[in-house]
């Protein structure tokens, strides 16, 4: 089912088996492993709508306070999301090893994101286009496959780095599309970024439950841990110029990790 799940581009269809694999994992007691060798996918399920181009291809974004604009943005928003549906997906489906608490947790989160994804499609469709109109890049499929091999990497580069980079960047959307509050198109996109940004906190979150849960169980120090896994995935390498240090504490950063990451100042109370 996870397979299917994954390999679909459709969403009624991911919905449908997502749910009954959550019902099955809710109903088993224990843990339990999938019972077989996960796949490399060499392609992510939604190649066939979108066009994939490499990241320094894609279009300049154009004004949102234009329809195409404004279609752009909520164009790569939704494809963000419809990434993260497939990323808990496979979260789940690569690494059948880990506690069916673990499972649940990132079927969960599909859910939720998949509940995301439904919300800005509506936007787009509103504003005249369809997801697949624009091009996107395959950046967090690519992550993925890096990190098939490792539990511990997928819990630090995929929501503890790549999810917890959107705590720090939906606020800054936010603000910019404020300027344009005459807008309808844009209040309903600010809605959805709201309701993204509160219910991301918890899918970071969890990531940062099972990442200190491999630390812990290996011995590992997890701030050490975290820094030469982003380390290796040359992570560290750009500085982040806004970090929303209350999102990411309520996620389980600690204020030495935020302030290692760029942030000026930050409080543990």
């Amino acid at each position: 089912m996870l397979e299917t799940a994954l390999l679909s581009d459709d969403i009624d269809i991911k919905k449908a088996y997502i749910a009954q694999c959550l019902d099955n994992c809710i109903q088993k007691s224990g843990d339990y492993a999938i019972d077989f060798i996960p796949k490399q996918f060499d392609m992510p399920s939604y190649s066939t709508i979108c066009r994939i181009v490499d990241p320094k291809d894609l279009p300049s974004r154009k004004r949102s306070d234009t329809m195409e604009g404004l279609a752009a943005l909520v164009h790569a928003i939704a494809h963000i999301e419809y990434s993260a549906i497939d990323l808990a997906l496979d979260a789940v489906y690569h690494f059948g090893m880990m506690p069916i608490e673990y499972k649940i947790d990132w079927l969960e989160v599909a859910i939720d994101e998949i509940r995301h994804f439904a919300m800005l499609e509506a936007l787009l469709s509103d504003l005249g286009y369809r997801y697949g109109d624009f091009p996107v890049h395959s950046g967090l499929f690519d992550i993925a496959r890096q990190t098939a091999h490792s539990p511990l990497d997928r819990m630090a580069v995929v929501p503890r780095y790549f999810e917890a980079s959107g705590l720090d960047v939906n606020p800054q959307i936010i603000k910019k599309l404020k300027q344009q509050l005459q807008n309808q198109y844009i209040l309903r996109l600010i809605e959805s970024l709201e309701v993204i940004l509160a219910e991301e906190i918890d899918h970071v979150r969890k990531g940062d439950r099972w990442f200190k849960y491999l630390c812990d169980i290996k011995g590992l120090d997890a701030p050490s841990t975290y820094k030469e896994i982003l380390s290796s995935y040359r992570l560290l390498d750009k500085p982040r110029p806004h970090i929303n240090i209350q999102a990411r504490k309520e996620a389980g950063f600690a204020c030495s990790e935020l302030l290692e990451l760029g942030a000026k100042e930050c409080s543990e109370e």
